[in-house]
Formats: C-alpha cells, structure tokens, sequence
C-alpha cells in the first residue's frame, strides 16, 4: 500500500495511470482495511483520479474493518460528484455497515453537508432511522447545533 500512500498523497494522475499498467490492485487494502478509493478521498484527490480509479475497476460498495464505507468517506470528505455517482451506481443511501448504525444522512448532518444532505433526501434517506443508542439524523442536528439541517429533514429546533 506504500506506493498507493506516496502516489496518493501527491495526488499523481499519470504516476497512478502508470502504477494501474503496471498491474497494481485498484483494491488494494492498508493494515487497517482502508481501500485505495477511500484513501483518495481521505486525501481529497482530484476528480480526475478518482474517476481514474473508478474506471480501472475501484470497488464503491467497499467498507473498512471498522465498516466505514466508501460512501461514508465521500460524505465525510465532502465530494459531492463521487456522492452522486456511487447513488447512480446503486448504493443503498440507507444501508449503514457501521456496528453503531450511524447512517450516512447522519454523517452528512454532523458534517454539516447541506448539498450531500439534499441530494440523500432526493434519493429517499430514510430519517426515521435511528442508530444503537435511538439517535435519528435529527436528533444529531440537534446535538450537533445545525438549525439549517433540522430544517432540510422536515424538523423544528425544539421538537
């Protein structure tokens, strides 16, 4: 995973380009079960090498040993384009591998991701959903103080 890290990091097209020619597995884990995707993500790479990535075979539907999903990254790093694309390529916008049940409309509301917010509530996030301790997306608005979430979920500040 070295040569992904270092390749990553300087978010090098041609150098990732030339690494995938090369043979390299575009899903390739690190020690702790993160994807190469997910690390270029984390590492805001460009919308180029990500796309790069996901052409060359990046599994989307991939979750770490801690069940943070690929798309739970996307959210987390604010990436709107790779948000809507795992959406088209079918992912549950509900679906959470997380022991927690920490949904992603909950990540996007504690991150305060107001057009990642929009766009799971356009593709039927589901805000009834409560996690392991009976938290909602909601009720994280709440905790979280984000009045303008609160009013993208249907909700009141007091309620």
């Amino acid at each position: 995973m070295s040569n992904w890290s270092t390749l990553l990091q300087s978010d090098d097209y041609l150098g990732v380009k030339k690494y995938l020619k090369e043979g390299a597995d575009v899903n390739e884990k690190s020690e702790h079960g993160e994807s190469v995707v997910s690390q270029a993500l984390r590492l805001r790479c460009s919308d180029e090498l990500l796309e790069l990535l996901v052409a060359s075979g990046a599994d989307l539907f991939d979750a770490d040993d801690e069940g943070v999903s690929v798309f739970d990254v996307a959210i987390t790093y604010n990436n709107p384009m790779m948000v809507q694309k795992m959406i088209d390529e079918g992912i549950d916008v509900n679906e959470t591998r997380r022991t927690s049940g920490f949904t992603p409309l909950m990540a996007a509301v504690c991150y305060n991701r107001k057009a990642i917010v929009e766009m799971l509530m356009s593709n039927g996030a589901n805000t009834a959903i409560k996690d392991k301790l009976g938290l909602t997306g909601a009720d994280y608005a709440r905790k979280t103080h984000r009045k303008q979430m609160l009013g993208l979920l249907g909700e009141e500040e007091g309620a």
